[in-house]
């Protein structure tokens, strides 16, 4: 199995917010924002293991800014790590004004997968090579995320998450 770069897996989702996707404030409605995250986390973690995946985890999703009617919504969304059969996808939400020219940052959050085999079971996924110096940030916080993300989940004791120990541990 080849490893992959980052940018292999990079994604750009865009969609035109219409009056269908906002709430009665005329800002985009949430659940159809994390609708369209998972859509574009899901392509990038396709294209890195080429297989079908499934959503293991949403991490906080904030909103720091709404998206209102009538801007752009533009998604990005690449891989930061890959473990053994999961892969974390990193997601930058971009509202932009089109007529005024303002673009401006409205989410972000780290989706986790994990890859199928033919019959439904957890697969290897190939390991990814980061290259860049956020890459490599990224790629280094991944852990932690993970290794929080199974404690919060009840999947590994505290004990257990070497990298986390000391938050959670007196020595």
């Amino acid at each position: 199995m080849k490893a992959k770069r980052p940018q292999d897996s990079f994604v750009i989702m865009s969609e035109l917010i219409l009056p269908n996707d906002t709430n009665v404030l005329g800002n985009l409605m949430g659940g159809r924002l994390m609708h369209w995250m998972d859509i574009a986390a899901a392509i990038a973690a396709q294209k890195h293991c080429n297989c079908p995946v499934v959503t293991a985890s949403v991490d906080n999703v904030s909103f720091s800014n709404p998206i209102k009617l009538g801007n752009l919504l533009t998604i990005e969304a690449k891989l930061t790590r890959s473990f053994n059969t999961s892969m974390e996808v990193y997601l930058r939400v971009w509202g932009e004004d089109l007529t005024a020219q303002y673009k401006y940052l409205s989410n972000e959050a780290y989706l986790t997968f994990v890859a199928l085999d033919p019959n439904g079971k957890p697969r290897k996924v190939p390991e990814l090579i980061p290259e860049t110096d956020d890459e490599k940030r990224m790629f280094d916080g991944a852990l932690r995320r993970r290794q929080l993300r199974l404690v919060l989940g009840g999947k590994m004791k505290v004990e257990e998450a070497g990298e986390l120990r000391a938050l959670f541990v007196k020595q």
